[in-house]
């Protein structure tokens, strides 16, 4: 393991245990818990929520991919925020991806698909609206979102990943929470660990850098960012890109100088200010859903 996951996983793994103590599993929520979607039983597993006031009938559905340098991070640490979602209407699937340094790009991005495509095989089993997928993503999470989305917009980006299914689940709209979105080669050190190299060349980071690859298909968004959040200023730039493609999105930016907010609050289920954004995120998925 890389010194700097090392450190990120002591010093944020103490950090999330502070924001949810306390926290139990709603009473109004139904949970099905650790289902595996890939080979692996401890590193490629998910839960789904539902509200229980919606048994037997089909729900839209979010997909949350978690945040956490691409280092760190389990569905466990988003269980309380997937199932506030659950909460507003809609069925939430929260899952656990391989890591970095241990397992390099593209193994992520390989698993979010394996999560679209399980979703698909099993919407009968949990009450899933097909024709209603959404999807959320935060700080390295809304990374991966983004690259998913364009993989499944941009037949010429899909073409780099074996992986994909031509037929690959697209998610009808997206919200990507305080995310970045253009990795710069003055940062390349924060990045070593997601590609598993020492040295970065322009093509490694071109390949993982989402404005480049966003075309005028890519999937209506909610941006979303806040004033303490210090990558602000990436939400800023694919606002920009997304207006250049003419893609539908919203950006919000939360708080103030006096209530910076910073980053990913919105997971902080403790934080008044996460249940606004959060009510807006979803509200912003159900102007999109369609009865059928």
């Amino acid at each position: 393991m890389s010194e700097n996951a090392d450190k990120i996983r002591k010093e944020w793994a103490a950090n999330d245990k502070k924001r949810d103590s306390g926290l139990k599993t709603p009473e109004d929520i139904c949970r099905y818990d650790d289902i595996v979607y890939g080979s692996s039983k401890s590193e490629q597993v998910l839960d789904v929520y539902r509200p229980k006031t919606a048994e037997g009938k089909n729900l839209p559905v979010i997909v949350s991919v978690h945040g956490g340098a691409w280092v760190y991070g389990d569905k466990e640490l988003y269980q309380f925020y997937c199932m506030s979602l659950a909460q507003r209407g809609f069925a939430v699937v929260n899952f656990t991806y391989r890591l970095a340094p241990e397992n390099t790009f593209p193994a992520q991005l390989e698993d979010v698909s394996l999560v679209f495509e399980w979703l698909r095989n099993n919407c009968g089993k949990y009450g899933f609206d097909i024709k209603n997928i959404f999807a959320v993503g935060d700080s390295a999470g809304a990374h991966l979102l983004a690259l998913y989305s364009c993989c499944t917009t941009n037949p010429s980006y899909a073409e780099r990943f074996s992986f994909l299914k031509a037929d690959a689940v697209k998610p009808k709209a997206i919200a990507l929470n305080c995310g970045v979105y253009h990795l710069r080669p003055k940062n390349a050190d924060s990045y070593k660990d997601l590609l598993g190299k020492e040295e970065l060349s322009e093509s490694d980071l071109e390949c993982v850098t989402v404005l480049p690859h966003i075309t005028k298909d890519f999937p209506p968004v909610f941006v979303m960012t806040s004033f303490g959040d210090f990558l602000k200023d990436q939400a800023l730039e694919l606002a920009s890109k997304l207006m250049e493609r003419k893609v539908p999105f919203t950006l919000k930016v939360y708080g103030s100088s006096q209530n910076p907010l910073y980053h990913v609050f919105h997971v902080n289920m403790k934080q008044e200010e996460a249940a606004v954004c959060n009510d807006d995120e979803c509200n912003f998925f159900k102007s999109f859903c369609r009865e059928h």
